[in-house]
């Protein structure tokens, strides 16, 4: 195996690492407006997430920074070709993550909600947005041979990627959901696992659509197994849910969204962004990435540095592994530095 070929399965990783955490928070957020009655309750959502939501970004991150050295070549196609809808991604990262450091700051009721919203609104368009851009990517879009983006924002709203985009919010609105119940106790884990089980059947439903069209479009023996694993899998967290089965339903939904994004890679290999106006002016792994040189120093990198952020990162869900729930939200003085990002002791 080549070292670009490696690489393309490290960023495969990646993004699967950073859709499998990054999902449930986003699903949490989404639930902030789904999900909870009161502000005690949004305040027990979000110190669910609170010590992990930013760690989670890393992947992201370490995703982008691996296909910018890597795969210069795509990663400039991509940016360029996908400018709007990755931007307002990035500005919502940047708005979710003031708003859970900032709705804490103040007492005010309209403050805390207009922060409220941001929380619920940046985490529902980035979920939907991630799944357009996924599934663009997947079925091509307009490359020319200069190995640029020659299509409109309006190619990239096609019914095939709305649809991809319906399927990865859903899916992680579920993923937060289970999560959710798993860990909070009283009235909103049960209220949680009733809507998982919601979601799971719309889910579901989506999930077969997408799937089904991505396979008979596209599709070959290794990508239906994956296709297969996700539809089980994702059958099997309901089952699990329905059973008060928590740990073995969040597992089998983050087992849904691995076996998603590997249908994903699976489908583009060798290509990294397939053209539409010609095959011949597809983005490959071949034709996209770095020296070889470039690829040996950054292997030697992340085979030092890779295992130290995921010990780390395991290490601090560990520590917070803990249920919570309203009588564990402790009502602190304003002005002290306390956050809703903070474990159990927080402002209003």
């Amino acid at each position: 195996m080549e070292l670009h070929d490696v690489w393309f399965v490290l960023i495969a990783v990646l993004w699967t690492g950073y859709f499998f955490l990054e999902g449930f928070d986003f699903g949490v957020g989404v639930l902030t407006k789904l999900l909870a009655r009161d502000r005690p309750e949004r305040r027990v959502l979000i110190n669910t997430i609170g010590p992990v939501w930013d760690g989670n970004e890393v992947w992201l991150l370490s995703a982008g920074g691996a296909t910018f050295a890597a795969f210069p070549e795509w990663y400039a196609t991509l940016f360029s070709g996908f400018y709007l809808p990755l931007l307002l991604v990035l500005v919502c990262l940047i708005v979710r993550g003031v708003a859970f450091e900032y709705r804490a700051k103040r007492p005010e009721e309209r403050w805390q909600r207009n922060w409220e919203h941001a929380i619920f609104w940046c985490s529902l368009l980035p979920a939907f947005l991630w799944g357009v851009a996924f599934a663009n990517i997947v079925r091509g879009v307009k490359i020319d041979k200069e190995m640029e983006y020659a299509g409109s924002l309006l190619d990239l709203l096609n019914p095939y990627a709305l649809l991809g985009g319906l399927v990865m919010l859903s899916l992680f609105t579920f993923h937060g959901a289970v999560f959710t119940a798993l860990k909070t106790v009283g009235d909103i884990r049960i209220r949680a696992r009733r809507l998982a089980t919601v979601l799971g059947c719309a889910t579901a439903l989506l999930a077969l659509a997408f799937l089904g069209w991505t396979q008979a479009d596209q599709g070959d023996g290794t990508s239906l197994v994956a296709v297969c694993v996700a539809l089980l899998a994702l059958l099997a967290a309901v089952g699990a849910n329905l059973r008060a089965r928590e740990g073995w339903s969040f597992a089998l939904s983050g087992v849904t969204v691995v076996a998603l994004t590997a249908t994903f890679f699976l489908l583009l290999f060798p290509n990294v962004m397939p053209s539409t106006l010609d095959p011949a002016w597809s983005l490959t792994v071949t034709n996209a990435s770095s020296t070889p040189y470039t690829l040996e120093i950054m292997t030697w990198c992340a085979g030092i540095a890779a295992p130290l952020v995921v010990l780390y990162q395991s290490w601090t869900y560990w520590v917070f592994r803990k249920r919570i729930g309203t009588q564990h939200i402790a009502d602190a003085p304003h002005g002290a530095g306390a956050s809703d990002a903070a474990p159990l002791v927080e402002s209003h």
